[in-house]
């Protein structure tokens, strides 16, 4: 069972019937501590799935106090060992609760925006990137591509696009956008750079099979946002995944950057096409993972600007898709 320690500092006097809100969150340890003589740190060991209710619930109650403040922390282990979950768990209403096995909406938030900064780890990792993933595709080695995929830090800054897109967050959307280009940017400008002065041979099986698109790109790119999204939500490592979403993005591009380098436009037309078609594909199946997994606004307010957000992004992201299939079909023909 995964599980978090979700501390919470507040007033003494507002903590006195948090004993019986305890019981009513279902947490599976409570822990009183004395700060000063008017504040007092609760800690709550919680499953990581009911994790987010009971921060709603905590928040609620008690947002308006001056003190409050929630940290959450993950648990590694705990002894003894807490009792497995019950299969069936009851709601107020006597229904059936069915929580999602993720991790709570405010801890996704955090993940996803720490990695979507550009700084100098960011820039130095895409550009390493993208220098081993043009060494990989000169020398037709898949080995060195795979590893460049692992370096390159795309995934986080698309699925960040993806989450603000679920939660109607305009500032977070912004933000990850313009990390977003300022990675492609990097790659592609270096990439044209080393295009510029290696010699590229359009027959090389790496190069030449990333100047086609197919519907099975299309199908390798939506998994790659899918699994992206399941791994942030369900707070597993995202490396193995971070490396299939950079399959969808930095070896196409960096493919693209070499032949446009190189003089030939046409040929990058072709990768870069399987770019733009990767990263239409992974934001759409990033979106609909976290609706999936029920990502949530807290606030009904916010709730209502996500839904109308959502509908518009979908269908952009929907008519981007089928225009690009239909050019990819063309090019079939």
């Amino acid at each position: 069972m995964s599980l978090r320690m979700v501390e919470m500092v507040v007033r003494d006097a507002e903590a006195s019937d948090f004993a019986a809100l305890s019981d009513k969150l279902k947490v599976l340890g409570l822990w009183r501590e004395r700060l000063d003589d008017d504040q007092v740190l609760l800690r709550l060991l919680v499953p990581s799935e009911r994790t987010e209710a009971v921060i709603e619930h905590l928040q609620s109650e008690f947002q308006t106090s001056p003190a409050f403040r929630l940290v959450i922390f993950e648990v590694q282990a705990t002894v003894p060992q807490p009792p497995p979950d019950e299969p069936d768990k009851k709601d107020e209403n006597g229904e059936t609760e069915k929580d999602p096995a993720r991790i709570a909406c405010a801890e996704l938030v955090q993940r996803l925006s720490t990695g979507a900064v550009v700084n100098r780890i960011f820039i130095v990792t895409v550009a390493l990137s993208t220098i081993v993933a043009a060494i990989g595709l000169m020398q037709d080695n898949v080995a060195i591509i795979i590893g460049a995929m692992v370096i390159a830090p795309l995934l986080a800054p698309n699925m960040t696009l993806a989450l603000a897109t679920t939660l109607g967050d305009p500032k977070l959307a912004r933000r990850a956008m313009r990390v977003n280009a300022a990675g492609l940017a990097l790659t592609l400008l270096l990439a044209i750079l080393i295009g510029l002065v290696a010699p590229v041979d359009p027959e090389v099986t790496q190069i030449a099979m990333r100047t086609r698109v197919s519907l099975s790109d299309v199908v390798v790119a939506l998994a790659a946002g899918s699994a992206g999204a399941l791994a942030f939500t369900t707070g597993l490592s995202a490396a193995v995944v971070g490396g299939m979403g950079a399959v969808a993005r930095l070896p196409p591009v960096v493919n693209g950057g070499r032949l446009l380098g190189a003089g030939r436009p046409e040929m990058a037309t072709g990768a870069m096409l399987l770019a733009a078609t990767n990263i239409v594909c992974i934001n759409l199946a990033g979106v609909g993972t976290f609706l999936w997994q029920k990502v949530n606004p807290q606030h009904w307010w916010e709730a209502e600007r996500a839904k109308r957000i959502v509908r518009i992004a979908a269908t952009i992201w929907l008519a981007l898709l089928a225009l690009l299939i239909a050019l990819i079909l063309l090019a079939r023909q």
